[in-house]
């Protein structure tokens, strides 16, 4: 797939977007601070989320508190959220700077918003991941979509998916554990594997909420060529999903080693170049194990494989030594030659 002019697929290097989302508390010149460094920082791509709360919610909301928040989602948001003209500021900020802006519609009218301003794709968040009707709405607008998995089975998306593939949508698929932050005994990296068996047109990534990198790193290892995690430029402030947010410089480890591991999944097995000059010392080569005569014919005991490996013959040519006949004396260490063997 592709978004703007970023390739996306298992033979390019993985996407990480950095997901800002909320944590900038409804102040768009702190967004631009954490878009400023996360571009210092070597980013591609940052997210936002786009949330219009009286299209998105309704008053029963303003009843329902978070697992990590300690005010009702509606207040979450509503706290939050930018208004239109900070968006498209934020916009325009990030795209100044060279990096794509994506963003997560929690609506209809956030959708529509997004596709106004120009955005390059959606994400669909995992809240969202069995929202049929805007699922549909998204997908209508013909831009690629990300949609991340958690909460959900292979079962539940199979209708959200169904209406990807049915649009033409070029899309991915994050798999994804939804609490803040996620331990270890609950994050499934085989939900990487999974995804790709059960939905091999799309493209399959990682969407972490863990503590630190190496389960988002260790996704890469399994074929995920997105990764996406929250971001913030500081893990001081104050916020629900803060707890789980990378900073810049984890950002930039994040790029690197999962650049690192791409380039290495890529590599087929076979001595490379640079591992030459060590096989000659490390390998062994075969010598006899004892003095021997003249004409004396070669067993088991008679011989050894030792380093370096500068002999005439390596060690994997043990077998075919057993049995020849010397054609010269040797002494106990001697490496053999082809040359002193006959049959």
């Amino acid at each position: 797939m592709q978004i703007a002019n970023r390739k996306i697929g298992p033979n390019e290097k993985p996407l990480v977007i950095a997901e800002i989302g909320i944590n900038h508390g409804g102040d768009v010149e702190v967004a631009k601070h954490m878009v400023q460094l996360a571009a210092k920082s070597g980013c591609e791509c940052v997210k936002h989320q786009t949330h219009f709360v009286e299209d998105e919610m309704t008053e029963a909301a303003k009843q329902i508190f978070p697992p990590n928040a300690d005010m009702s989602i509606w207040d979450v948001m509503a706290t939050c959220a930018l208004s239109k003209d900070d968006e498209i500021a934020l916009k325009n900020y990030t795209e100044d700077l060279g990096l794509i802006y994506l963003s997560t519609p929690f609506s209809r009218s956030a959708s529509d918003f997004l596709e106004e301003i120009g955005v390059p794709g959606f994400k669909i968040g995992s809240g969202e991941a069995d929202n049929l009707p805007l699922i549909r709405h998204v997908a209508e607008k013909g831009k690629p979509v990300i949609m991340s998995t958690g909460m959900q089975t292979i079962e539940s998306i199979r209708q959200s998916v169904q209406i990807l593939e049915e649009s033409g949508v070029e899309h991915a698929l994050l798999e994804c554990t939804n609490l803040y932050p996620s331990p270890p005994e609950i994050v499934s990296l085989r939900g990487v594997t999974d995804l790709k068996a059960a939905f091999p047109g799309a493209i399959i990534g990682f969407s972490d909420h863990s503590i630190g990198p190496e389960m988002a790193l260790a996704s890469v290892a399994l074929g995920a060529c997105i990764l996406e995690r929250h971001y913030t430029d500081s893990r001081y402030r104050n916020g629900p999903d803060i707890a789980c947010s990378m900073d810049p410089a984890e950002l930039r480890q994040l790029i690197d080693r999962s650049q690192e591991i791409h380039i290495a999944l890529h590599n087929e097995k076979k001595r490379t170049g640079p591992e030459e000059d060590v096989y000659r010392f490390a390998r062994a080569s075969i010598v006899a194990d004892k003095n021997l005569p003249d004409g004396h014919r070669i067993t088991e005991r008679d011989i050894w494989a030792r380093r370096p490996g500068n002999g005439e013959i390596p060690g994997f040519k043990f077998d075919e030594v057993l049995g020849k006949r010397l054609t010269r004396a040797v002494r106990r260490n001697d490496q053999l030659k082809w040359s002193d063997l006959t049959d």
